[in-house]
């Protein structure tokens, strides 16, 4: 039974068929009536007032709950607990060659909103909604007595806050954070700027496909959107020469300081963009045999769907003029509303453009440590195709 001080909010039948579904969102045109403050864990009736779950509020963001359980079970500490053990064990399970990865995967591990990735004996987390927000300083806590970390750094500077009506900022919560911690991928180190760089400071959801993609690089091979250079680095000891891509001095500077690091003479980094370089190599007659294009997700709102579909066809075209028959495309995005279907679509008619005859050797998704629920497509965001090309 519910206690009378909990807080409370009423769905409408449409919702509750959504979480019935296994949905874990419920949207504010959903919710009939909330008893409730923004970050609340509350109670979910149904219309005739029967308890569907407990979830996490807010008042501002159109994702008005996050579902955390369904049915009459509670969403307290304890829980919390037990779903942080289980998250933290699946990916010890995993047997990862990799000294960085993601803990918590939000939705993926049913402890929505939260994402907490580790970095050697570091954590970095981020609150995506009020709920976690109010909670964090529990869920550090539990952390700290799970993982034992050197220390916790909240990276809360993601605009999916702006939604929640959350502020930006970068924040120590436990310990020490150096500027740089350095991690191992496979054969690979990196220094990581956890405090400034992308995401949490690498792209950890590309590490399995970096992998799979060594195994068919070959010969000369192009980097573009490289960032500090983690497909660069780790295909490079299989190909000829390297030259990697990127529209920022900042991360070309940091390519060329990874590659010496590792004691890799083969990559040269150019700072430049990508759209542009690549038109300029092919009127250049420039070829290569091994070609990787991860770029920023280009729809980042499905308003943006039609422009993303131009941008990932034009490099997709560009790429496939350059590459020799019998080479390697490694293509990728990142925005969830470009599905699989559609990025297929979208390779092939850059394919026919480009008058090249292009096979699927794979068809890859973000690592494993980066679950996908099954009905709950927005889990599903990076799609990766190893694609060959014929003549």
């Amino acid at each position: 039974m519910t206690s009378t001080h909990e807080p409370k909010v009423v769905i409408s039948g449409r919702g509750e068929d959504r979480v019935r579904s296994g949905h874990p969102w419920i949207y504010r045109t959903d919710v009939v009536d909330a008893l409730a403050a923004g970050g609340d864990t509350v109670v979910v009736h149904n219309p005739r007032g029967r308890i569907v779950g407990r979830a996490l509020f807010s008042d501002k963001s159109q994702i008005a709950l996050r579902m955390l359980t369904v049915g009459e079970a509670p969403a307290g500490l304890d829980l919390w607990r037990t779903r942080l053990s289980a998250a933290i064990a699946f990916r010890r399970s995993l047997g990862i060659d990799a000294t960085a990865c993601r803990l918590v995967h939000g939705e993926g591990d049913l402890l929505p909103s939260l994402v907490v990735d580790q970095y050697g004996e570091h954590l970095v987390v981020q609150a995506l909604s009020q709920g976690v927000a109010r909670l964090l300083p529990e869920i550090v806590g539990l952390l700290v007595e799970q993982v034992k970390p050197a220390g916790i750094l909240a990276r809360n500077d993601v605009r999916v806050r702006q939604l929640e009506g959350l502020d930006s900022s970068v924040a120590l919560l436990h310990g020490e954070v150096p500027e740089l911690v350095h991690v191992r991928e496979g054969r690979i180190d990196h220094a990581v700027d956890l405090w400034h760089g992308q995401k949490t400071g690498l792209f950890l959801d590309q590490r399995e496909n970096r992998v799979a993609a060594r195994a068919y690089a070959h010969g000369r091979m192009l980097d573009c959107f490289s960032y500090h250079g983690a497909f660069a680095l780790q295909l490079a000891d299989r190909c000829e020469s390297v030259v990697a891509l990127d529209v920022s001095e900042d991360a070309v500077g940091h390519i060329g300081r990874n590659a010496a690091r590792n004691g890799i003479g083969n990559i040269e980094a150019r700072v430049a963009n990508v759209f542009d370089a690549l038109r300029h190599l092919e009127r250049e007659g420039e070829r290569f045999d091994t070609v990787v294009l991860d770029p920023p997700a280009f729809a980042k709102s499905r308003d943006a769907v039609e422009k993303a579909h131009a941008g990932y066809k034009e490099i997709n075209l560009r790429a496939m003029k350059l590459l020799r028959p019998g080479g390697i495309l490694v293509t990728c995005t990142c925005s969830y509303h470009v599905d699989e279907a559609s990025f297929g679509q979208i390779a092939y008619e850059a394919s026919i453009d480009a008058r090249a005859r292009m096979t699927v050797v794979e068809k890859r998704m973000q690592s494993r440590d980066h679950p996908v629920v099954l009905g709950v497509p927005e889990t599903y965001y990076l799609k990766c195709f190893i694609l060959r090309k014929l003549a």
